[in-house]
């Protein structure tokens, strides 16, 4: 039997007075969580840093003695008019890059106003979408966040000296797409990934022969953090060696080389052993004593001025600890850890130990700097960071100064005081490639296939 339900009347109860809402956030900390490193911005303040120097860089051709256009750029384009004329590039003295450099720029000796600046216009170009792929390979293969994949990008993006170097004419920037191009598409795997980098780095090294150092960290990378099988490592170096030729690395091998051979055979029919030389020989007895950070400097001039015959060239024997570093030891000891830190390393030890170094050469090496930064002691130490870019700053400034004495105003400089100054870069330098090395050694090999 229910229990009739009856009805107590209550005080009526007050009703809960609405729990505030949070207020709207101000517009300063709305702004604050707001960031510029968007690509609708970060992009147009690259385009218009490099447009800003280019149109400062006519002014300055016109009006001043020492002119913003790089000397180089005016071989590039002399070269394109000899070319133009049905000549051959290497009809212009002191051309040593491939026909292909030349016939790109043909549009340099169309007439009219502007298209001189053509080559200049391109090569700023392609070190934007350097680092463009900069950006991309973060985010894709290191699952980093957008604006802040961006933001390490922009060391390269919006480097000052980046810019001034594309726009003075020199082409070091599309050598900076190419290699970003060759660390994206390995990192990204698959046959088709790994062929069109074997591609693009045939052409990279045709191009500009020091790419090809970065041929066997690719190779010891791809397939390098599969675990071995126990019984494999019991058998003989023959078949461990056998075993780590696998299809991504023959395809690679083959594709770079096919790219390589086929570019050199159509310039060598229609250049002949001009191309060989001038492209390729030549830089083995180089002698370049002007303008030249490189602590061979001061030999290199005291080689120049001896005779032909002297027993023992410079020259001829300064690539063996160079190619030791940058071939061998850098890439067996961290390819398998990181494929874009081993690739800033052995460029870093090249430009180091090379027997010419010039300004353009730092490119080589700042195109990898966004992939090495966001585990670099440089970042983690504040100090560290700030001292070696002061050091690196001033080395150089201190090597300007002697260049400037001897160069513009005529004094004999080379020793001490040009020695000396190319002594205190190199040691900068080499202390830099001992912290980088550092680091990616630091890393977990195979961690995360970056």
């Amino acid at each position: 039997m229910s229990t009739p339900i009856t009805h107590t009347s209550f005080p009526p109860k007050p009703s809960p007075s609405p729990s505030p809402s949070p207020p709207p956030p101000s517009k300063s900390k709305s702004k604050s969580k707001s960031t510029i490193f968007t690509p609708g911005k970060i992009y147009p303040l690259a385009l218009l840093l490099r447009l800003t120097l280019l149109l400062y860089g006519t002014y300055q051709d016109a009006h001043s003695a020492l002119k913003y256009t790089d000397i180089d750029y005016l071989v590039f384009t002399d070269a394109a008019r000899f070319t133009a004329a049905g000549g051959s590039p290497y009809d212009r003295a002191t051309y040593r890059y491939t026909p292909l450099l030349a016939w790109v720029l043909l549009p340099t000796t169309w007439t009219g106003a502007g298209w001189f600046a053509f080559g200049k216009v391109l090569f700023a170009a392609a070190d934007v979408v350097a680092g463009w792929l900069l950006a991309r390979t973060l985010a894709v293969h290191q699952g980093m966040a957008p604006a802040r994949a961006l933001r390490y990008a922009s060391v390269w993006l919006l480097n000052p000296m980046v810019a001034n170097i594309s726009t003075r004419g020199s082409s070091e920037g599309v050598l900076g797409l190419l290699t970003a191009g060759v660390v994206y598409l390995v990192l990204g795997r698959g046959i088709g990934r790994v062929i069109a980098a074997g591609i693009v780095l045939g052409v990279g090294v045709h191009v500009k022969i020091y790419p090809f150092v970065y041929g066997v960290s690719v190779l010891l990378f791809l397939d390098g953090h599969r675990h071995p099988n126990q019984k494999n490592q019991k058998r003989g170096f023959l078949h461990r060696l056998r075993n780590e030729i696998t299809p991504s690395r023959l395809t690679f091998t083959a594709s770079a080389l096919l790219t390589f051979l086929g570019l050199n055979a159509l310039m060598y029919h229609h250049y002949g052993r001009d191309f060989l030389q001038h492209t390729f020989l030549h830089h083995l007895t180089r002698v370049d004593h002007r303008h030249n950070f490189s602590v061979y400097a001061s030999l290199l001039y005291d080689s120049a001025a001896a005779t032909a015959t002297a027993a023992v060239r410079i020259e001829s024997w300064a690539f063996l600890p160079q190619l030791l570093l940058s071939v061998l030891v850098i890439p067996f000891a961290l390819a398998k850890r990181s494929l874009p830190g081993a690739m800033l390393a052995q460029t870093f030890a090249f430009v180091a130990f090379n027997k010419v170094c010039t300004s353009q050469y730092f490119l080589w090496y700042l195109i990898f700097l966004p992939l090495y930064l966001p585990y670099s002691s440089f970042l983690r130490k504040p100090r560290l960071g700030v001292g070696a870019l002061g050091a690196w700053v001033v080395a150089q400034a201190l090597w300007l100064q002697q260049g400037y004495n001897l160069e513009f105003l005529g004094l004999s400089t080379f020793v001490p005081g040009l020695f000396v100054a190319s002594l205190g870069f190199f040691a900068v330098n080499v202390w830099i490639l001992g912290v980088i090395v550092q680091d990616v050694g630091g890393l977990e090999a195979g961690g995360g296939g970056y």
